[in-house]
C-alpha cells in the first residue's frame, strides 16, 4: 500500500492522525462552503437582495435532499475504514464497487424528486413572493445536477476511508476556483441572474467528480475501481445500509425540519429571509473545524475499531475533543467581532445588514456546543454505532426545536426567540449526549463495539 496516499492510524500518535488527516478536510471543507457562498457574493451583490434570498433560503431544501446520501456515504467510509484496518482487501474491493454503482443510481432517483417538489417545498416554507421564482429556478437546476455533487462525495468518502485526505483537497480546490470563474461569466458576462450561480454550481462539482473518478478508475491500490467488479454486494450494501442511514435520515430530517425553522423567518420579510440566509452562509465555516475532526475521529476509530484497539480509540476521542473545543473559541472571538464588515460582503442593504449581524451575533457564541456531540457522534459512528447519535439529535434538532417554535411563536412576536431555536437544539443534544455518556459507560461500550 503506498504510503503517499493511504494512512494507517492504527499506529502512532493518536492525534497527529487526526489532526494530519483533519487538516486537509478542513481545508477542503472551507472550498466546499465557498461554493454557496460564491453564489451567494455574487449574486447579492450584482442582482440583489431578493436573489440572494432566492439562493440562501434554498438550503434547508437542499439538506432535505441530500441528507441521506450523505449518511449513505458515511456507511460507506465506516465499512470501508473497517476493512482496510482489517486488511480485509477482498471486502474491501466490494466495499468500494458497491458504494459507488449504488451511488448512480441514488443520484438518478434524488434528481427526478428534486425536480418535482421543488416548487411545493418552496411554498410549504412560505418563501415571499419577490424571492419565489428565482428560488424555484436555482433549486430545480441544482436538482438536476445532483450527480456530479453525489460522485464527488462518494469517491472523497472512499479516499478518506484509507486514510487519503489530501487528493479529493486538490481536485476540489481546483473545482472551486472553476465554481468563482463560471459564477462571475454567467452572472455578471451573460447575466443569467440565479440560473448562472445554479449552472455554474452543478458544472463544477460534475467536473470534480470526474476527476476523482478518474483517479480511483486508474490507480493500482487496493481501493481501485475496476469496471468488471462494478456491481452491488447485497450483505455489504446491507452494512453501509445499517452504518449510514441512522446518519442518513437524522441529516434528511433535521433538513425537512430545518424547512419549518425558515418558513418562521421568512414570516418576518424578505430582508429576514436574506439576512437569516448569509448568517447560515458564515456560520457554515464556524463549525467546519468541528465537522472534519469529527469526520477525522470517525475514520480513526473505524481503522482502530477494525485493528481491535479500544484503548487508542478512547485516547484519539479525548484528544479530538480538547483540540477542536479550543480552535472552535478562537474563531468564535473573531467573528463576533468582524460580523458587521462579513454580512455586508454579501450585500449592504441596511434591514439585511440588521438581520445578518443579529443572527450571527446571537447564535455564533454557542457554536462551542456542538463539539461534544459532534465528535462523540463521529467516533460512536466509526465503531458501528450511528443509532444512538440519530435518536439524540433527531429529538434534540427536529422534536425539541419544533416544540419550541410552535410554543414561542405564539408567546411573543420578537424574531430574537425565533432565531435562537438553533442553540437552544444544540444545547438539549449536548446535554442529551453527555447523559448517554454517563448512563450508558461509554468507554466500556466503545471497548465492546470495538472487539465485535
Amino acid at each position: 500500500m503506498s504510503k503517499v496516499t493511504v494512512r494507517d492510524m492504527t499506529e502512532g500518535t493518536e492525534w497527529k492522525h487526526i489532526v494530519a488527516f483533519a487538516f486537509p478536510l478542513f481545508i477542503g471543507n472551507i472550498f466546499q462552503q465557498l461554493y454557496n457562498t460564491v453564489d451567494s457574493v455574487v449574486v447579492g451583490n450584482f442582482v440583489g437582495a431578493d436573489a440572494l434570498g432566492a439562493v440562501t433560503s434554498t438550503i434547508p431544501i437542499v439538506f432535505t435532499l441530500i441528507g441521506l446520501f450523505i449518511g449513505f456515504t458515511m456507511g460507506a467510509s465506516v465499512v470501508i475504514s473497517q476493512f482496510f484496518g482489517a486488511k480485509d482487501i477482498i471486502n474491501l474491493r466490494k466495499a468500494t464497487h458497491t458504494a459507488v454503482l449504488s451511488t448512480v443510481i441514488i443520484a438518478i432517483i434524488l434528481s427526478v424528486i428534486g425536480y418535482a417538489i421543488t416548487p411545493w417545498l418552496l411554498e410549504m416554507m412560505n418563501t415571499p413572493e419577490s424571492v419565489m421564482r428565482e428560488a424555484v429556478i436555482y433549486l430545480q437546476i441544482f436538482s438536476a445536477g445532483l450527480i456530479g455533487l453525489m460522485l464527488y462525495n462518494m469517491g472523497s468518502a472512499i479516499l478518506r476511508a484509507v486514510g487519503d485526505s489530501k487528493r479529493p483537497l486538490y481536485f476540489l480546490i481546483l473545482s472551486s476556483v472553476l465554481n468563482i470563474i463560471l459564477d462571475l461569466i454567467f452572472v455578471i458576462y451573460f447575466h443569467w441572474g440565479v440560473a448562472g450561480v445554479a449552472y455554474a454550481t452543478i458544472i463544477s462539482q460534475f467536473i470534480s467528480g470526474l476527476i476523482i473518478f478518474y483517479l480511483l478508475f486508474r490507480s493500482h491500490e487496493p481501493h481501485s475501481l475496476t469496471w468488471r467488479e462494478m456491481r452491488i454486494n447485497n450483505k455489504i450494501l446491507k452494512r453501509i445500509i445499517l452504518n449510514g442511514l441512522p446518519s442518513g435520515l437524522q441529516l434528511a430530517i433535521t433538513g425537512f425540519s430545518n424547512v419549518f425553522v425558515q418558513a418562521y423567518i421568512n414570516a418576518y420579510g424578505a430582508a429576514s429571509t436574506s439576512g437569516w440566509g448569509v448568517y447560515s452562509r458564515i456560520d457554515a465555516f464556524v463549525i467546519l473545524p468541528i465537522q472534519s475532526m469529527a469526520m477525522a475521529t470517525t475514520t480513526f476509530v473505524g481503522q482502530n475499531a477494525g485493528a481491535r484497539k479500544p484503548d487508542r480509540i478512547k485516547k484519539g476521542v479525548r484528544e479530538s475533543m480538547t483540540i477542536s473545543i479550543g480552535i472552535t473559541f478562537l474563531i468564535i472571538a473573531l467573528l463576533y467581532a468582524a460580523a458587521p464588515q462579513l454580512v455586508s460582503l454579501f450585500n449592504r442593504d441596511e434591514q439585511v445588514l440588521y438581520y445578518g449581524v443579529l443572527f450571527l451575533r446571537l447564535n455564533s457564541i454557542f457554536d462551542p456546543v456542538n463539539v461534544t456531540n459532534q465528535i462523540q457522534a463521529g467516533a460512536l459512528r466509526g465503531v458501528g454505532d450511528a443509532q444512538t447519535p440519530m435518536f439524540i439529535m433527531i429529538g434534540s434538532f427536529v422534536v425539541f426545536r419544533q416544540i419550541y417554535l410552535f410554543i414561542i411563536s405564539r408567546l411573543t412576536s420578537s424574531i430574537y426567540p425565533i432565531a435562537l431555536s438553533y442553540p437552544i437544539g444544540w444545547i438539549v443534544c449536548s446535554l442529551l449526549m453527555f447523559w448517554h455518556i454517563k448512563r450508558s459507560g461509554w468507554d466500556n461500550k466503545i471497548s465492546k463495539l470495538a472487539m465485535r
